[in-house]
């Protein structure tokens, strides 16, 4: 297939543009950016053109690596199904519900595979590990603590800048990865509790669909030497937890296309499509409506 790259920051140069030059499924075939003169330069440094016009790159290619904020997201991705392209998306899909949903409502309605990045989700050792724990069953609680650092004083994160991050924070950024990891294994949530803690830290209580309950910790502004990330499960197996990474973001993604390619060669809709995409954005949302109020909100 012939894909092509939406998108031209940090997460773009760095993650994306590499892994479609090198994965053997894919023909890395253009860059399109909202600055012209940036995709001339990413798509130079991988011998592929930089586009100035979105629609001709899409009726080039047969699927689209969108590496841009949700802000734009969903427009743009409608967009891409609309003229036929298969879609990788980043988390979150959205930044609301209709936005979420009108995405996955285009990728039905055109017929097209969907997979959305969560890191995560596709590690190497995570992987087999979420698998073995969701076979398991029998878990009672599960507790996950993302605290990153990206707005802390010292921070030297390339991710400071973002504007979307410093306007939705933690919740919207690090709480798509912990959900990823917890929906496949305690199932789906019915009802979850959110309470503010320091600066963008937020706290959620889960309920899920059956009965186990999990809580969450989410953070972009912990101090360097207090952040990192843990996920812990108890339950009829014992006490288990969550591999640590060992691997960047760029084996992952060679995952997520592996796992894209196969959804458009099988028709079978990945476990991370966008209607996954979309459930993760029901449950921020939740969550930010039980901030708002106050109380419990059912999901």
């Amino acid at each position: 297939m012939r894909i092509g790259l939406l998108g031209t920051g940090p997460w773009a140069e760095r993650v994306h543009a590499p892994v479609l030059a090198e994965h053997p499924a894919f023909e890395f075939a253009g860059v399109w950016g909202r600055r012209p003169e940036a995709a001339a330069a990413l798509g130079a440094q991988h011998g592929v053109p930089g586009q100035a016009d979105l629609d001709r790159l899409l009726a080039e290619v047969d699927a689209v690596s969108i590496a841009l904020p949700p802000t734009v997201q969903a427009d743009l991705a409608v967009r891409a199904a609309e003229a036929g392209c298969h879609l990788l998306l980043d988390k979150p899909v959205a930044l609301t519900v209709p936005d979420a949903r009108r995405v996955v409502e285009a990728t039905g309605r055109n017929g097209v595979a969907s997979v959305v990045f969560f890191t995560v989700r596709f590690g190497g050792d995570q992987i087999p590990w979420i698998e073995a724990q969701a076979a398991a069953g029998g878990w009672f609680t599960g507790r996950s603590d993302w605290l990153g650092s990206v707005f802390a004083p010292d921070s030297t994160s390339p991710y400071a800048a973002s504007a979307w991050r410093k306007d939705k924070g933690a919740l919207w950024d690090v709480g798509p990865h912990a959900l990823s990891v917890l929906l496949p294994i305690l199932g789906d949530v019915t009802s979850l509790t959110a309470v503010a803690g320091p600066l963008d830290t937020v706290h959620l209580v889960l309920r899920h669909v059956g009965g186990a309950s999990s809580t969450l910790a989410l953070s972009l502004t912990v101090p360097v030497a207090g952040g990192g990330t843990g996920m812990e499960l108890r339950g009829e197996a014992g006490t288990v937890h969550l591999p640590e990474r060992g691997e960047g973001p760029i084996a992952a993604l060679h995952r997520a296309l592996d796992a894209l390619d196969e959804s458009v060669r099988t028709g079978e809709p990945h476990p991370c499509s966008a209607a996954f995409g979309l459930r993760t954005v029901e449950i921020l949302a939740a969550a930010e409506r039980s901030l708002a109020a106050g109380t419990t909100v059912a999901v």
